[in-house]
């Protein structure tokens, strides 16, 4: 097996480049559909080697129509200058970033506070290929004399680094920042290698409303495809010895969601997963003017968790992104979200920590409208014309074999694979399960369902059985996400492993994740197992 890379941009190879810039092209054609937007640069990873080359900034919304019709508020120039200014202040210089425009308020996305080990050895890496100067501060941070009189060279240095930070975050209108870190500050070999916003021993994050989430890190998504896949009754070990960040949330967003928090080391993966996407969007929905930050240790693989079923969830609801097919949207938030933003999927797979997977698998659990602020309309349509359709669809795209990979080995297509009863996890109440058609049908698109019970078996060779002719209501939440789900394990299934169907709708999808796989290094010619 050959030895996989990641995304950086900091990397020259013509193959390479030519791969990310048609990325570049696709992403920014999706962004401009609906969006007015700047863009921050990064070239040739000038401010963040695994951050995108171009980082973009969404204004407001704008149809093509309109796009010159509004005068932006933004100086690009002084984000610019922020961002330049404020990314040494977290891990690996994983700056604020905004990734999400919803109602005029801005999702971002980062990486925790650097410590000190880290901060002085970049600071130094810095002054020395500087040629002794270091201007990365300027005058930009003021410290008051009588303060630097009383405070050690430690303080002075967080002062700067964190001020510019906060800078950065307020002219972005971010005021809560939701840390899913299980840890105060990350240890290795019993040293402090980063910190965070929670135990800032100066509270100079006290003008902002911190919450601590602690979720579990991308080694616990190893035991969820040791188990097949199956993420309900999965609890993550809150006894652990490094693990000692509790959960600590205003209870201004506790007293309306109707959960119990105090049970949260009892619940398993799914519910956790839940509970915890509802919470980032009542903060988003109860309060219209500020914005949200959500980081972890890095920012690459819970971080996106989180960031990807936002910006679904909000998409399947009609409020951002709202021209966006499914197949387009899976491509953007797998593009941009994902990998773009650094996430090492090769290297992820290689320890089984399918965290990736389980983002998208995961959105058969937030179909329903309890996720959602918006009043979704129910529609219903003739069970003959949609039985036929369904058909059609799965002919015309000859998708009959979608695969979940079990224990890194593809599933036998044996019929007889499939002759077994739907687990639990797998069934949503009233919904149709692993069964809505696929392809680039429009977000008004019906659907139906077979309502699921413990003695139904499915049967064929397919997991994307063909559902029978009962009607039903369905929200157009549940069509879209499903198709969404439905698009993602087509592409998975051919590029991690199994050979695409040369006619799949899935598979510009599929040419992503396999340009990312062979052109931008993933993975070589034998599959990923």
């Amino acid at each position: 097996m050959q030895i996989y890379n990641t995304y950086k941009s900091t990397q020259y190879n013509l193959i390479y480049q030519t791969t990310v810039e048609r990325i570049e092209k696709r992403y920014l054609e999706l962004f401009d559909r609906d969006y007015k937007y700047s863009i921050i640069h990064n070239t040739n990873g000038d401010v963040c080697g695994h951050y995108p080359r171009k980082i973009v900034f969404l204004e407001y919304e704008s149809s093509d129509n309109n796009k010159e019709s509004f005068e932006s508020t933004l100086q690009i120039s002084r984000l610019q200058d922020l961002v330049n200014r404020s990314k040494m202040a977290r891990c690996r210089g994983r700056f604020v970033c905004p990734v999400i425009l919803y109602n005029g308020k801005h999702v971002c996305r980062s990486s925790t506070l650097a410590g000190w080990g880290e901060l002085y050895g970049r600071t130094g890496y810095n002054y020395i290929f500087s040629g002794g100067s270091d201007d990365t501060f300027g005058d930009a941070e003021e410290v008051l004399e009588d303060d630097c009189a009383v405070r050690n060279n430690d303080s002075q240095l967080f002062d700067k680094v964190r001020g510019s930070d906060i800078k950065l975050l307020k002219y972005l209108s971010v005021r809560y920042i939701c840390d899913l870190m299980v840890e105060n500050k990350k240890v290795k070999f019993g040293l402090n290698v980063t910190s965070s916003e929670k135990v800032d021993k100066a509270q100079r994050y006290a003008d902002f409303t911190l919450l601590s989430v602690p979720y579990p890190g991308c080694e616990f998504f190893r035991e969820y495809k040791d188990r097949d896949y199956t993420a309900e009754g999965l609890v993550f070990n809150w006894n652990q010895d490094y693990v000692d960040a509790p959960l600590t949330i205003p209870a201004c967003f506790t007293k309306n969601l109707n959960i119990n928090w105090s049970e949260y080391q009892s619940w398993d993966l799914v519910q956790q997963t839940q509970n915890y996407l509802k919470l980032l969007l009542h903060i988003i929905n109860s309060d219209d003017e500020n914005g949200l930050l959500v980081h972890c240790i890095s920012g690459w693989d819970r971080t996106p968790l989180f960031v990807s079923l936002l910006r679904l969830s909000l998409w399947a609801d009609g409020a951002i992104h709202a021209s966006l097919e499914p197949s387009e949207i899976l491509y953007l938030t797998i593009a941009y979200d994902w990998f773009l933003f650094g996430h090492m999927l090769p290297d992820r797979l290689s320890k089984g920590e399918e965290i990736f997977f389980f983002c998208f698998n995961f959105l058969k659990h937030i179909v329903c409208d309890t996720f959602s602020k918006v009043v979704l309309s129910l529609f219903s349509v003739s069970c003959s014309h949609f039985f036929d359709f369904t058909v059609a669809v799965l002919n015309d795209v000859n998708v009959f074999s979608v695969y979940h990979r079990r224990k890194g080995m593809p599933l036998s297509s044996h019929p007889g694979h499939w002759n077994r009863p739907i687990t639990s996890e797998e069934r949503t109440p009233n919904v149709m399960t692993e069964a809505s058609p696929l392809g680039s049908f429009k977000s008004s698109s019906s659907s139906s369902s077979n309502h699921s019970d413990q003695n139904v078996l499915r049967t064929g060779s397919t997991p994307l059985a063909v559902p029978g002719r009962r009607c039903t209501f369905v929200p157009e939440r549940q069509v879209r996400l499903e198709a969404v789900r439905e698009l993602f394990l087509a592409a998975y299934s051919s590029t991690v492993g199994l050979k695409s169907s040369a006619s799949s709708p899935s598979g510009a999808i599929s040419g992503l994740l396999e340009q990312f796989a062979r052109g931008v290094g993933l993975r070589g010619t034998n599959a990923i197992i």
